[in-house]
């Protein structure tokens, strides 16, 4: 069967406007491209935040979307690695229109490519993309953050046992995959911050100590004290919102590291505690072959059963089902849940 001319994408009209399914031309893969068929498109707090606030976008209507997952539909020139018909998991370029997921075929690069083993659902391995990806980068790539040895490294699996890990918002996307991360490397205790209701589900991710996420600063800090004998040296926050990166900073000890993912928002410092924030995608392309030895790592822990797939909710009515979704994001209504489509159902 070939493939088609045309497809389904939504579009975000314009600047803090509205979601619209609209016809688009499907891309063709150049030399060293593959066109992914996706199957399965999840959504992220990030898709809410450039609709209300603009961010990352710049040229409209623009198709956005972080991660998917599909078959391979057609491979560019110099590929050897990939091929039609192979099933994978990807993480997409959500501000050029033909690399983005809300569509039903999208462009990727092999690097950021992983094949999903036998076993895993497409809406399985979509949970993924985002939250390992986002996570190993923190914890193991970003200078002045984590820059700790990766488990795929010689050496690096449970390399840390004994060493504490702190993570705000474990139930979070990007929490749930720095505690697989952290189990994997070893850190114990790994505490985290949460909705007590997803105690269960973040201790089968290998937390060992789940805090509500409703005590204060202050309470936080004893509680954190209490099980680790002392203030931790680095803090990972994948929220990132100002209450969240306040909290972080505060559980701190002398000289210790906080690292978020969206803007620094803490007004007031104390010398020697540092903060730092760096997109994903701008630190990938610093270190890309930290990028294919991660994409490998996904695959041979999801084969193994190292690696878990969250939890997910999929949404009907294909990529129009995404803007009910970005909403329930927008209002705080998704806990320890990855919102899910699937594009070929699109109307």
């Amino acid at each position: 069967m070939s493939t088609p001319t045309k497809q389904k994408a939504l579009f975000l009209l314009e600047k803090h406007g509205q979601f619209a399914v609209r016809d688009r031309d499907v891309p063709t893969p150049k030399p060293g491209e593959l066109l992914i068929k996706n199957e399965t498109s999840s959504l992220n707090p990030i898709d809410w935040k450039t609709q209300d606030f603009g961010m990352f976008v710049t040229n409209y209507p623009a198709v956005i979307g972080s991660e998917g997952a599909g078959t391979i539909e057609a491979v560019g020139e110099g590929v050897t690695d990939l091929k039609k018909g192979d099933r994978v998991l990807y993480r997409a370029i959500a501000v050029i229109n033909d690399w983005a997921a809300y569509q039903q075929y999208t462009l990727s690069n092999p690097q950021n490519v992983a094949k999903i083993p036998e076993g895993i659902s497409f809406d399985e391995a979509a949970t993924l993309p985002t939250a390992l990806v986002s996570s190993a980068v923190a914890l193991y790539s970003q200078p002045g953050a984590g820059e700790y040895v990766p488990p795929w490294a010689e050496g690096g699996k449970g390399k840390y046992a004994g060493q504490p890990l702190v993570i705000i918002g474990g139930s979070s996307v990007i929490g749930s995959g720095a505690i697989q991360w952290g189990r994997l490397s070893g850190f114990s205790p790994i505490i985290t911050t949460a909705s007590l209701k997803n105690t269960e589900l973040l201790k089968s991710y290998g937390a060992t100590h789940v805090l509500d996420r409703n005590l204060s600063v202050d309470a936080t800090r004893e509680e954190v004290k209490k099980i680790i004998g002392g203030l931790p040296s680095f803090v990972f926050d994948p929220v990132s919102l100002p209450e969240t990166q306040t909290l972080g900073y505060e559980l701190l000890a002398p000289g210790g590291r906080l690292f978020i993912i969206l803007l620094d928002s803490i007004k007031e410092k104390t010398e020697g505690r540092t903060v730092t924030f760096a997109p994903v995608a701008a630190r990938l392309q610093q270190d890309p072959q930290f990028n294919l030895d991660l994409f490998k790592a996904i695959t041979a822990y999801l084969e193994s059963g190292e690696i878990k797939p969250l939890k997910a909710e999929v949404l009907p009515g294909g990529l129009a089902g995404v803007v009910s979704g970005v909403e329930k994001l927008r209002n705080n209504q998704v806990s320890g849940t990855k919102l899910i489509v699937h594009p070929q159902e699109t109307a």
